[in-house]
């Protein structure tokens, strides 16, 4: 049984969905966090459609926002918890995936997920094990889970922009290269934009590359 998630839309400027991209906000934060971004976005994406849900838990350490699934480190959470909880997640995101591109009446192949942080994490994990592939992921400030499972349950092989800074405190910088060198090896074409002198944001330039590996992928 998944649960329902919480999103707010934005519709395309032309009136017209031709395309879709689905935010994946980070650890504590909501679906309002990341929907900013499609102000910049829209005007070059003109037919793109804008979702951003809340993840399905109120984070542990922030009562005022959400979680995908508990991060021991952090909460104090164990280890099988926060498995526990990303694999539910994951049929969540997939349900929500699911149920926009049924109401927007689009196909796999027009939609990209965006994630930041914990995000991208569920990004990174949800695109691959899907039916149809979408048109791609683009995955800032993330980390690729169990990078040793990838090759094996990858049934689709999504294109996967990697973009981070290298000053993040919070996601090492070196959790980019990592997850590139997984994604590689089993197939994936990947790309990525490393944002100097960045913490663990998004930097005007990683934007522009997100917006420049959107306008390409997703159909006109």
């Amino acid at each position: 049984m998944t649960r329902a998630l919480e999103s707010q839309r934005k519709g395309p400027q032309s009136g017209k969905a031709r395309s879709m991209v689905i935010f994946v906000h980070g650890y504590g934060a909501d679906g309002a966090d990341l929907l900013g971004l499609a102000d910049p976005l829209a005007p070059h994406l003109p037919d793109t459609v804008f979702y951003s849900p809340n993840a399905p838990e109120r984070c542990i350490n922030n009562p005022f926002g959400y979680q995908w699934f508990p991060i021991p480190w952090l909460d104090g959470s164990t280890q099988e918890a926060a498995e526990a909880g990303a694999r539910a997640a994951m049929a969540d995101l997939n349900a929500f995936i699911d149920q926009c591109l049924t109401d927007e009446g689009l196909e796999p192949e027009a939609l990209a997920l965006v994630g930041f942080s914990q995000g991208s994490m569920m990004s990174m994990a949800v695109a691959p094990r899907r039916d149809r592939a979408i048109a791609g992921v683009v995955a800032f400030s993330g980390r690729l889970l169990q990078p040793e499972l990838l090759a094996d349950e990858a049934r689709v092989k999504p294109p996967v922009l990697l973009i981070h800074g290298d000053a993040d405190e919070v996601v090492p910088f070196a959790d980019m290269g990592q997850a590139g060198n997984a994604l590689a090896g089993a197939g994936f074409e990947v790309y990525g934009h490393v944002m100097k002198g960045t913490g663990h944001g998004i930097a005007p330039d990683g934007l522009q590359v997100a917006l420049s590996f959107l306008h390409d992928k997703l159909p006109k």
